[in-house]
């Protein structure tokens, strides 16, 4: 089995998903884009689930990969949140959230293979960083991380709900950056504040140059 012609065939899916929602693109669609036959791609999958499935479980690995990264390349737990800040914009303005909606209504597996990442990895994860946090002074002592953890995660699903956020009306990244702004700062003793002000500062004017 080739396993460069599976990642071909995954990322070819995620570009036509990316743009159209999971429920629109055929297997027709996928080999057309990929110029290779339909044979070829049922070789390797046996229908589209099993496509979704695959490229879930390699996004998710993709994500764990890049947080552990973050984690251990930053200095401080405000460097961590501003770096996951970066990481999650180059992210969040790609998803159509019709993706988020095709993948919960049509894939359900998928669907729960997501589910179990977000609260195996990352609820955990943003535990042990507010934790980490508390005791560096940057984070508020007074805060439930685990009710914390919990809701921010959550958040980000809620981002993508076309019922409350608009696409006509929202653009998806504005609203996640908005959310997690408005966690960051919720969070953050005078301390974390004036760090991440610093950080903010440092970042906009990088992007501005």
């Amino acid at each position: 089995m080739s396993n460069g012609q599976i990642d071909r065939i995954i990322l070819g899916a995620e570009e036509l998903f990316l743009q159209a929602g999971i429920r629109s693109v055929t297997m027709d669609d996928i080999a057309r884009h990929l110029g290779m036959s339909k044979k070829t791609i049922y070789h390797f999958f046996k229908d589209k689930n099993d496509m979704v499935m695959a490229l879930v479980k390699k996004k998710l690995r993709d994500d764990e990969c890049q947080i552990v990264d973050i984690i251990n390349n930053s200095s401080n737990v405000i460097e961590e949140m501003m770096n996951m800040m970066k990481a999650s914009e180059e992210i969040f303005s790609r998803i159509n959230p019709i993706v988020v909606h095709d993948m919960q209504k049509y894939h359900p597996d998928s669907w729960a293979e997501f589910q179990r990442f977000k609260s195996e990895v990352l609820v955990q994860t943003l535990e042990q960083l507010l934790l980490k946090g508390i005791e560096q002074g940057f984070i508020r002592p007074d805060i439930d991380v685990k009710i914390m953890a919990k809701m921010r995660v959550n958040q980000v699903e809620m981002g993508f709900n076309n019922a409350i956020f608009p696409v006509s009306q929202f653009s998806p990244w504005k609203v996640q950056y908005q959310m997690l702004e408005h966690f960051n700062y919720g969070i953050c003793t005078l301390k974390g504040h004036e760090m991440l002000d610093r950080y903010k500062t440092a970042h906009n004017e990088k992007k501005a140059s």
